[in-house]
């Protein structure tokens, strides 16, 4: 068996293709940080966890280069989905819960084929957190990272310097299909120069203080807020401030956490009064989501004139919007069936990434043929460039329709405007 970041032809065809799909995902993906990225050295990627599969997918378009991801054994558990996994480039990490005889009898082989990984430069991704959670914090840091780090550098540390590249994922939306993502990478940790100044400290030691470093450098490139008891209070907050905010994800990630500073220096500085506005706060949100209003609605200073624009946009767009639910239909019905029968909701973006991938790749190969047997070609190609972008606009308008009912719920709901006028989130 060849190592898995061999040359694979097969993978690198369809790597384009799969690239492509992801991108048009999402409304906008961004990626900021590129100047961290150094051109020479063994790096290995700590990024967030926030959203099942999708993390990967986001990563993995960042470009078209080779990459190798970690993901937790108990997914390998079946042969040939183990096998499928490997030819994806994934390799499995074993925790304490996978039982200590597993982690003691695996994790060496897999920390040196990860080692080897990085030494052929070779970008590696894993998630220190463990395990994915849609919220917009992190969870103590697992110490598989560094184990590699700190491996591959006692190996090669003095011929080739060791990194960790510090990773952020930020999204719009962690549910709904064609929101936002921003990738972001931080200022990576020359592990090499950090054993060095640290020389006289054990493994140990140095390891805690390598996940403190990259927990810290993680934690500014999302919207971070504090994981505690008022969370929700203060992201429903932050939601409501955002979208007054410029449009580019860099700036108003910026934002949001100047946003939940100031917010913690109120906490802090006034605790009684900061629990009675999150308390309104919570009633408020409570409200909110049981008349199906968005939080998009609540953060425009002019709900009626967007109301007016979207009615005027949405009969604008209404034939094409017709005629691209009838085109796409067979990817929008099987994702409505199988996210109906979904458990974990955290799923949602990787099952409609799957199904618009897969569906939309077989309906290509049947009507591409068809089409260029049956009417002139001319009409075969615009034919096929309407589909290939019909589902994208049939979901945005979708979205958008959802933002224009909610438009009206908001303008004529004058007790919950009320409600929320009274309420002080100028802190």
């Amino acid at each position: 068996m060849g190592k898995i970041q061999d040359d694979n032809k097969l993978y690198s065809f369809l790597r384009y293709y799969v690239d492509y799909h992801i991108k048009r995902g999402f409304r906008k993906y961004q990626v900021v940080g590129k100047e961290n990225l150094l051109e020479k050295g063994a790096k290995v990627y700590g990024s967030n966890h926030c959203n099942a599969l999708t993390d990967a997918l986001v990563l993995l378009a960042k470009d078209h280069k080779k990459k190798v991801f970690i993901a937790r054994a108990d997914i390998f558990k079946n042969p040939t989905i183990a096998k499928i996994l490997r030819w994806l480039r994934i390799l499995p990490i074993y925790r304490i819960r996978d039982g200590i005889s597993s982690v003691r009898d695996n994790n060496n082989d897999i920390i040196d084929q990860a080692v080897d990984v990085i030494h052929d430069e070779v970008q590696l991704y894993l998630f220190p957190e463990a395990t994915h959670r849609t919220k917009h914090s992190l969870r103590k840091l697992s110490k598989g990272i560094f184990h590699i780090a700190l491996e591959a550098n006692k190996r090669f540390g003095d011929k080739k310097q060791v990194f960790i590249i510090p990773t952020g994922i930020d999204y719009g939306d962690y549910f709904r299909y064609r929101s936002n993502v921003l990738l972001s990478f931080g200022e990576p940790i020359n592990v090499t120069e950090f054993v060095k100044r640290n020389e006289t400290e054990n493994e140990a030691v140095i390891m805690n203080n390598l996940r403190d470093v990259l927990s810290e450098r993680m934690s500014k490139l999302i919207t971070f807020l504090p994981d505690d008891e008022d969370y929700d209070a203060i992201w429903e907050i932050v939601k409501i401030k955002a979208h007054r905010l410029p449009s580019s994800l860099a700036k108003r990630r910026d934002n949001n956490n100047k946003v939940v500073e100031n917010i913690v220096k109120f906490r802090d500085k006034e605790p009684e009064k900061a629990k009675k506005i999150f308390e309104k706060i919570l009633d408020f949100t409570a409200k909110r989501k049981a008349s199906n209003i968005s939080v998009y609605s609540v953060s425009r200073k002019l709900p009626l004139f967007s109301m007016l624009l979207k009615t005027f946009i949405l009969l604008l767009g209404l034939p094409i919007f017709v005629a691209a639910a009838v085109a796409s239909s067979p990817i929008w019905i099987v994702a409505y069936f199988i996210l109906n029968r979904l458990g974990d909701a955290a799923f949602r973006n990787t099952v409609n990434f799957g199904v618009e991938l897969v569906v939309h790749t077989v309906m290509m190969l049947v009507a591409i043929p068809v089409l260029f047997c049956v009417v002139p070609w001319e009409l075969a190609m615009i034919s096929l460039l309407f589909f290939e972008f019909s589902y994208p606009f049939f979901f945005d308008y979708c979205e958008y329709l959802r933002r224009w009912c909610s438009d009206i719920r908001w303008t004529f709901n004058n007790k919950l405007r009320r409600q929320f006028e009274e309420i002080d989130i100028n802190f």
